[in-house]
């Protein structure tokens, strides 16, 4: 009961651990890799065209509506808040899936999971407002792990339940329901934060015990009176100083300024070419990925349809889920210098997810469907673990969650032009088949920009080498 006690106490070991609960049974969503399975069987009865072409593109429009209000909004309203709405959200869309039918009602629960992925910001920047800064890496790491685990437990359980127990899809959405509502009922146990990255910087400094963990917490123009000498601080406790006074803008002003200020923090980001180049791929390949993860389980079913043959979508995410995981730790252990090599080891992978890609298309075998699938997540998992480390060592922790917001933001709206061009039957509305070849495509015009870039940047270094060899001859 004491070291109960203890871990409620503690700065950081109570919320890791409730946040990491959240994330774990909001993860473990054992229908999800047989959600087109159950929409177009007997379920919902609905076809692969409908599918394809009026409910997943609803996903899309709905996360980009969405994303960058509750970006703001989540920082604001400190967190929590948002993780509640996420628990609502994700009870609504599997309530919708278990027991609503048609077409728009699909669209609804569509926009639904829409909000969901839209407030997904929240859950790791919520760790972030309750620990001190020395907590971020191991934190961070808990947080991504105890989601991978979920992730990898509920397509192998949902793979195991299917094949061995064959247990309905309904039932596994059912699971699913239990489970998310679960990650809902550990967001009300969490500590609500009294700081935020943007909008509640002020309340850190003043709040916290320990002036000193404020400043390491959070970068500060100059160290505050109440950070030279106590007794400053029992003054201040009085009454604010008249300089205090005119710091604290009313709510209008000080949300306009941080709007100010956070255009002129990305413009910033932005001015650096290397930040640039892999913010550039960021948002192109997680445009493409996103589109892939979407629609993948309409191409299986239309090469193996899942009324006629045995489905493995669970089996092949959990392979998927542990190749990206181990590529991602294998960065941790390569030693290479990412500035001179980053763009060519972009390019290249980025061409191996391009012929993985085509090889979906061209093949009417689905265990090279499911090879090529693993193939592609594994490379762009490795990609973008090296985008994320190298846009993060160079910024501090804000200047990191805007660009990750921004660059996401980015990649969204990549991700439906290509939706109303390619899926939606407002536009070309293409068959699954020859969508993969567009995507294919894609990827290989990614490839070709960073091999071009790569190419152009190591003969750049040499003439610069060359040039700077020569200069003692010269003289």
């Amino acid at each position: 009961m004491d070291c109960w006690k203890g871990a409620i106490g503690s700065n950081w070991i109570y919320p890791t651990v409730i946040i990491c609960a959240n994330g774990f049974f909001s993860t473990m969503r054992p229908s999800e890799s047989f959600l087109t399975p159950y929409l177009s069987g007997p379920d919902k009865n609905l076809t692969i065209e409908q599918v394809t072409n009026q409910i997943f593109p609803v996903w899309t429009y709905s996360y980009l509506a969405l994303l960058l209000p509750v970006f703001l909004i989540t920082d604001y309203v400190r967190y929590k808040p948002v993780l509640l709405l996420q628990g609502i959200s994700y009870i609504v869309t599997w309530l919708l899936l278990l027991f609503a039918h048609g077409v728009v009602a699909m669209q609804v629960m569509e926009f639904f999971y829409g909000m969901v992925t839209a407030t997904e910001v929240a859950y790791y920047a919520y760790i972030y407002s309750v620990v001190s800064a020395d907590r971020y890496q191991r934190v961070t790491s808990y947080c991504r792990s105890i989601t991978l685990v979920a992730a990898t437990v509920a397509a192998v359980l949902g793979q195991l339940l299917v094949s061995l127990a064959h247990v309905s899809y309904f039932h596994l959405n059912a699971i699913t329901l239990t489970s998310v509502s679960l990650a809902f009922l550990c967001s009300f146990l969490l500590p609500m934060p009294q700081k935020s990255m943007f909008f509640h910087k002020k309340g850190v400094s003043e709040t916290l015990p320990q002036p000193q963990k404020a400043v390491a917490t959070l970068p500060s123009n100059g160290p505050s009176s109440c950070q030279q000498q106590d007794e400053d601080c029992a003054a201040a406790d009085t009454g604010p100083a008249p300089q205090q006074q005119a710091e604290q803008p009313k709510p209008q002003n000080h949300m306009l300024r941080v709007l100010v200020q956070l255009s002129r923090d990305l413009r910033d980001c932005y001015s650096s070419r290397k930040l640039l180049y892999w913010s550039l791929w960021w948002a192109l390949a997680t445009a493409g990925f996103n589109q892939i993860v979407n629609y993948i389980q309409v191409l299986w079913d239309f090469r193996a349809p899942s009324h006629s043959s045995a489905v493995y979508n669970g089996a092949v995410e959990a392979i998927a889920t542990f190749l990206g995981s181990a590529t991602s730790m294998a960065v941790g252990y390569i030693k290479v210098d990412w500035d001179l090599s980053g763009e060519l080891a972009l390019g290249m992978f980025s061409a191996m997810d391009a012929g993985s890609l085509f090889l979906m298309y061209f093949t009417d075998n689905i265990w090279a469907c499911y090879a090529g699938y693993l193939v592609f997540k594994a490379c762009y998992m490795f990609l973008i673990t090296i985008a994320t480390f190298q846009i993060a060592v160079n910024l501090s922790m804000e200047r990191y969650a805007l660009m990750f917001g921004f660059n996401n933001f980015v990649a969204l709206l990549i991700q439906t032009i290509l939706t109303v061009i390619v899926v939606d039957t407002r536009g070309l509305g293409l068959d699954i088949s020859t969508q993969f070849l567009i995507y294919g495509s894609y990827f290989a015009f990614i490839a070709g920009i960073f091999l071009t870039r790569s190419v152009y940047t190591i003969v750049s270094i040499k003439c610069r080498n060359a040039s700077v060899a020569g200069e003692p001859t010269d003289h």
